[in-house]
């Protein structure tokens, strides 16, 4: 097989169809089933969106209802998923413990063998209900905090934040956050998802396939870039009340450096856009929004300088990541927790290919080309 017939890293391969998201390259918007992301982040509610992605349509007044109800009375974590959590070390990575809290939730959960798509859709919606208290619940733990119990007062994204933070929310950091979690929702055969569609062809269960997803999303090629992102912020030196100017400056120069020395700069580029990710413009709204309520200019300027030091050089133009790490950095999160929120949105994507995968399954299992020795025997004794 010659190298031009092998597509490492799968580019450009087209392996399956999906009805679920695309990037309509006309537009360069990113579709959830049809509707541009950026007008489902403006509109919809992230229970709708969730809705929409498992089920095809937006939700009527009554479905919506129906799923809220659901949402909020499956919110608490179980005595034995709180256990297990507690049994994980405060200095390992919060996405090793989202990956486990996701093996024991399906490990209890009654249908967990039950492949019926009922029964799929009822796993989804369990886990997509119980994961905001697993972020929550680790960030608590980690700063030496007890637990704050969920509201059924509040809807998906003020209670998440009450549990993070044990306050009750501003309205315009409870939007910012709703938007990034309906920006994260789906992104069509990205590594985490492909990884998911891959165990669920095996025919394995809906958390195995989540499980594994969240090992894929990790790698700071994917979904740990929003980490990295407020890494490279630390590094060139956080200065709350420094003037917007001064940290812009600083920024440009560090990131000049740092493309002189060929250093990989996360947060920047995309495998499928080209002309830039179209969901950035409606976060970095909501980063402005969020500098604007916790008058952080500094942060600004260190957003804009690094921007345009890249675009100047490279031509690059950010990522949603990008914006994502310093929203959620001023909401007060922990740098590390970043890629956890990531999950909590994503599960609803996942579960919605988890269960296309399941419904026209086929094993995925590509070809390689063998490049060792050939055939070789042991020695005559």
């Amino acid at each position: 097989m010659s190298d031009s017939e092998i597509k490492k890293g799968l580019a450009g391969v087209v392996v399956d169809q999906t009805a679920i998201s695309k990037v309509n390259p006309e537009t360069n918007s990113l579709l959830y089933r049809g509707y541009p992301v950026q007008e489902l982040a403006a509109r919809a509610s992230f229970e709708e969106v969730a809705w929409l992605l498992w089920h095809g349509e937006l939700p009527s007044a009554d479905e919506l209802a129906e799923l809220v109800s659901f949402e909020r009375a499956n919110r608490a974590l179980t005595p034995q998923v709180k256990a297990a959590i507690d049994l994980l070390p405060t200095d390992c990575h919060p996405m090793d413990v989202g990956r486990t809290a996701v093996s024991v939730i399906g490990a209890g959960h009654p249908r967990a063998e039950d492949s019926s798509p009922e029964a799929e859709l009822e796993k989804a919606k369990h886990l997509w209900a119980q994961f905001p208290a697993v972020v929550a619940y680790d960030q608590r733990r980690r700063r030496g905090l007890d637990p704050v119990e969920p509201r059924d007062d509040l809807d998906y994204s003020e209670n998440f934040l009450w549990m993070s933070f044990g306050e009750q929310a501003h309205p315009a950091v409870v939007d910012a956050f709703r938007v990034s979690m309906v920006l994260y929702a789906e992104h069509s055969f990205n590594a985490s998802t492909f990884t998911a569609r891959v165990i669920t062809s095996t025919l394995a269960d809906l958390h195995s396939a989540v499980t594994g997803a969240i090992g894929a999303l990790k790698g700071p090629l994917h979904g740990g870039a929003n980490e990295a992102v407020m890494h490279t912020f630390a590094e060139i030196g956080i200065r709350d009340g420094e003037p917007a100017d001064q940290a812009l400056e600083r920024a440009r120069t560090w990131m000049e450096q740092a493309l002189a020395e060929k250093r990989k700069v996360m947060g920047f580029g995309h495998r499928v856009y080209k002309n830039g990710d179209s969901r950035v413009p409606t976060m970095k709204a909501a980063l402005d929004r969020m500098v604007e309520h916790y008058g952080r200019d500094d942060l600004m300027g260190l957003y804009d300088g690094l921007e345009q030091a890249m675009e100047h050089a490279k031509q690059i133009k950010p990522n949603l990541d990008y914006p994502a790490g310093p929203t959620y950095h001023l909401m007060g999160f922990d740098t590390a927790m970043f890629t956890p929120l990531f999950i909590a949105s994503r599960i609803t994507g996942w579960t919605a290919h988890v269960m296309e995968q399941r419904a026209a399954n086929a094993l995925i299992r590509p070809l390689s080309d063998y490049v060792g020795p050939d055939e070789r025997h042991l020695p005559q004794l």
